[in-house]
């Protein structure tokens, strides 16, 4: 008998050597034959009862067969003794099992509570013990008050047993714990749905239905899971007893599904770009399909499991989803300071579980460098000169355009025989005539060096109106044409100058027309030459005083349709007198003078 005891201490002892699942044990120091040996709390965790119902503890001594059998512990005349420790107090009272209402019992190496009370909560020794050796652990009672519906509590009240049942396929829910003894079983049902409330059976549908004491699911469908609670009632000692149990059903995919594993990446058309001297991660994604039993993924490199390469390779794996059972895993590969070395090593992902194992390999190439940053940059300062260039040109066209043909214009004097750069054609009235010859002509001949052919100025006395309007047309290189609403009416020479000019650039000739717009006029009132001459040439609008200052858009714009002049040129006209003054007076002795026949 002293033999047995001795086995019995020196397994617990070597039990705690290699560190099993139980707890530690707290052995005393201060005497060579401990008193007894303390297993600590049990790590099954708490025990939760609701007020009122039937409840029971057992022994966690006697979780571990191979260390304490009941049957051969009381064969070597070890007691089994219960010890009670309230919430918030330190001292262990023993039990009094011959209390007048014989609520608390005990059977073999169970304790238990009929009913159990909210006094009761705390913790519950079980010594087991004799006048030579003693061995104890601790158990903790958690006593959960009702709710306002006793069929059915909220998840945390009572501990759940979990169930997975395949979609579409059926299930016998069965009620944990219940007793030997006659007994009934009420079924409750609450939707994991935040909306759905207690449900006592029937459910109102098909697919789920109570036959005896189970509960048989027929068809599992989505909405059906949740957590079901069973109550059990039953008589001891004459009195009736209840306990509460809790199953949470969760719905799966189908088991007629194919259960192996499957690689979503790396795929067979996958490359990894890779930089050398960069880290580099490389992303299996495995999808596993619901299966009881293990499931395991990793890496190899050139077969070789992660953890026997380089420290300078890690892995790390994580679940990314879950959809009825099926899960999806991923396992990043790091490689810190990828080298050319690697580049070359062949590396697989692999994914296995009870049903099957499936292996992908991840191709690899050298990121070609491309100058991003650079190109962007110089994308970026061709972007903004371009800009900035378009917004010069729009303010300043005329005078780039003006500055263009200083530099590379020809002279037209030295590619042609004209003798005039200009010839004027206007209105015969008192104003545009004080306009062409006081501004105009000032201007172009003074200012600008342009050669002028003024008829009413320049021609000789006795000629033919016609015959010397086309032939001064005809030896100039520009008309100009100062618009007025006086302008081309029939039978004026201001029409015949339009017609000599329009003819000439139509068969080809060296003479270019050139629309100066004086004051707005009414284009209906046109004549036929002057509207299609509007179509094709260019018109230059004079804006009064805004027009006066050399600078002024007007005369870039004009200059820009008129010969190229790099100096000023002081020619007139053959036979004419240039003027000292340009005052009224001396020009109308200047029109006095002029002879002319129709």
């Amino acid at each position: 008998m002293g033999f047995f005891i001795i086995a019995l201490l020196s397994l617990s002892a070597t039990f705690l050597a290699v560190g099993g699942d139980t707890p530690d044990v707290t052995q005393s120091v201060a005497s060579p034959v401990p008193p007894c040996h303390d297993w600590g709390e049990s790590r099954e965790g708490a025990v939760q009862v609701l007020e009122g119902e039937a409840g029971w503890l057992d022994c966690p001594l006697f979780s571990h067969p191979t260390i304490y059998n009941y049957s051969s512990a009381v064969a070597a005349g070890l007691n089994l003794v219960w010890y009670h420790m309230a919430a918030g107090q330190d001292l262990e009272q023993p039990l009094d099992f011959h209390q007048p209402d014989h609520r608390l019992s005990k059977e073999r190496d169970r304790l238990w509570l009929e009913p159990v009370i909210s006094q009761d909560t705390g913790q519950y020794l079980c010594m087991l013990r004799n006048k030579t050796s003693c061995a104890k652990i601790a158990v903790r009672l958690e006593v959960k008050p009702h709710s306002q519906n006793p069929g059915c509590e909220v998840a945390s009240t009572v501990s759940s047993q979990p169930v997975v049942i395949p979609i579409q396929e059926g299930k016998t829910l069965s009620c944990p714990d219940v007793p030997s003894t006659k007994h009934s079983v009420l079924w409750f049902y609450v939707s994991t749905h935040p909306s759905q409330e207690c449900k006592m059976y029937p459910f109102w549908d098909k697919d789920r239905e109570v036959q005896g004491n189970n509960l048989v699911v027929h068809n599992m469908l989505e909405l059906y899971q949740g957590h079901y609670y069973c109550v059990v009632t039953y008589e001891s000692k004459g009195k009736i007893m209840n306990f509460t149990r809790m199953i949470n059903v969760t719905a799966v995919s189908p088991s007629g599904l194919p259960k192996e594993p499957m690689i979503l990446n790396p795929d067979k058309k996958q490359v990894f770009t890779v930089k050398l001297g960069s880290d580099v991660y490389l992303k299996c994604k495995v999808k596993f399909p619901y299966l009881e039993g293990s499931k395991d993924m990793w890496w190899t490199i050139d077969g070789k499991a992660v953890d026997n390469l380089d420290p300078r390779i890690t892995s790390k794996s994580e679940q990314v989803s879950y959809f009825f059972g099926d899960v999806d895993m991923e396992d990043v590969l790091r490689i810190r300071d990828f080298n050319s070395e690697d580049l070359t090593r062949e590396y697989n992902c692999s994914a296995r579980n009870q049903r099957g194992s499936s292996t992908c390999r991840a191709v690899l190439e050298e990121e070609v460098y491309l100058p991003y940053v650079e190109l962007g940059c110089g994308l970026g300062v061709t972007l903004f000169v371009m800009l900035g260039l378009f917004l010069v040109y729009q303010v300043f066209w005329l005078e780039l355009l003006l500055l263009y043909r200083s530099w590379f214009g020809t002279d037209e004097r030295f590619t042609d025989d004209k003798e005039y750069d200009i010839y004027i054609s206007y209105a015969r009235n008192s104003e545009e005539e004080h306009f062409v010859l006081m501004t105009l002509r000032r201007v172009l001949e003074n200012e600008l060096g342009y050669s002028v052919c003024i008829f009413d100025r320049d021609s000789l006395p006795g000629g033919t109106i016609t015959d010397e309007t086309l032939s001064f047309v005809d030896r100039s290189r520009r008309l100009l044409v100062v618009l007025s609403p006086g302008y081309g009416q029939q039978g004026t020479q201001a029409l015949l100058e339009l017609k000599a000019g329009l003819d000439s650039m139509a068969w080809g000739g060296q003479l270019r027309v050139i629309l100066l717009q004086y004051k707005p006029l009414n284009r209906d009132s046109w004549v036929r030459e002057l509207r299609r001459a509007r179509l094709a040439l260019v018109l230059v609008r004079w804006q009064g005083d805004k027009s006066i200052s050399l600078s002024s858009r007007f005369w870039k714009r004009l200059r820009l349709e008129l010969p190229v002049r790099r100096m000023k040129s002081m020619k007139p006209c053959e036979g004419s007198v240039v003027p000292q003054k340009d005052t009224p007076q001396h020009i109308q002795r200047e029109h006095n003078a002029v002879y002319y026949t129709l």
